[in-house]
């Protein structure tokens, strides 16, 4: 007789096979260029460094206890943010080199009179389900409507705070392309995304799209949307053009790689680095705020814009806790940090 926790484990297999928000399986084709990868060892994708993501002394009772608890300050009860006017957004010559934060890792850019969006989500969650990780409140809030026509989508890996299947989706219509590293284009493919449309990359790839310039390059940290772990690539971007020269961090630890990228890419006029959800207990996997200022000092950045915060609650530090220690190791270091609000239409000069 099939017992009941047998019915549940197949009804729980079935949903994390057929629910679309989970993503794709990478297809055998795919598979064959995963082992033709020099990140791809052991049926996994590899950071170029050792990785634990969780330290070593890092309880995970007491973290899921922690995380129940929630930090002691809670969340804001609303973010004052700007409202956001695409036509206005799209002004200005050819050489002018825009961008707006949309919170998290959403940042707008105008280069060359062309448009990239990174990691864009536009649901009000960050997982598979809409009454999880529900994002803080905006005065202003985003739909992927209020966007111009995006000319590239940079995808910097398959976590939910990354890759959101609503926005893809809601969004396609309006996409040229989209650069996603290895394995992503699963999840694209499952949820309509035409095949010709994407473009997949390994670390240090380089492509050329309508006179931009761009590089997938390495980050460390993971990936994984069910239960199976760095089964799809992670990365960072580079975006260059003759007058400007841009990098992406995405998520990220701090590590060798931000000095490589540096060396081959830099200097950057400006670099988008994570400076947030981060704690002790994974301190390998996100960078903490004094390190992400240093990784801007490793790329030779001239200027850095601090990501990856006020928006969702994915760790235990005070909402504001991130741009304040960013703001304090920027100033001891000499390091230009703009703090754009959420929304706002800012020029890189």
């Amino acid at each position: 007789m099939i017992t009941i926790s047998v019915i549940m484990l197949l009804a729980a297999y079935f949903f994390m096979r057929f629910y679309p928000a989970f993503g794709g399986k990478a297809s055998s084709g795919s598979i064959d260029r995963f082992m033709k990868s020099p990140n791809y060892k052991e049926g996994k994708f590899m950071n170029l460094e050792e990785t634990p993501i969780m330290a070593e002394d890092a309880s995970m009772f007491k973290t899921i206890m922690a995380f129940m608890k929630g930090p002691e300050n809670g969340k804001p009860l609303i973010i004052e943010t700007r409202v956001f006017d695409k036509d206005e957004f799209m002004k200005g010559g050819a050489t002018e080199t825009k961008h707006t934060w949309f919170g998290h890792s959403t940042v707008l850019l105008k280069i060359n009179g062309k448009t990239i969006i990174t990691d864009p989500v536009f649901s009000d969650h960050a997982s598979p389900f809409s009454f999880t990780n529900k994002s803080f409140k905006y005065s202003n809030n985003y739909i992927v409507d209020d966007l111009p026509y995006i000319d590239i989508v940079l995808i910097s890996h398959d976590h939910y705070d990354h890759l959101d299947m609503n926005t893809i989706k809601q969004m396609d219509k309006n996409v040229g392309r989209y650069l996603v590293p290895l394995g992503v284009e699963s999840h694209l493919t499952r949820w309509g995304i035409a095949p010709e449309k994407i473009t997949i990359a390994d670390w240090w790839d380089e492509f050329e799209i309508k006179g931009i310039s761009l590089a997938a390059t390495p980050a460390r940290h993971f990936s994984g949307r069910a239960f199976s772990r760095s089964k799809t690539l992670w990365c960072s971007w580079v975006v260059r053009t003759e007058s400007v020269s841009l990098y992406f961090g995405a998520d990220s630890g701090y590590g060798k790689h931000f000095k490589m990228i540096g060396e081959k890419y830099g200097p950057f006029d400006f670099c988008m680095i994570e400076c947030g959800q981060y704690n002790k207990n994974w301190p390998n996997i996100h960078a903490m705020p004094e390190q992400s200022v240093q990784a801007s000092i490793d790329l030779n950045a001239r200027q850095m814009i601090a990501i990856h915060w006020a928006k969702f609650q994915l760790a235990l530090h005070a909402w504001t806790e991130p741009i304040e220690r960013a703001r304090a190791a920027a100033s001891a270091k000499g390091v230009r940090l703009s703090e754009p609000q959420i929304g706002e239409i800012s020029t890189i000069n």
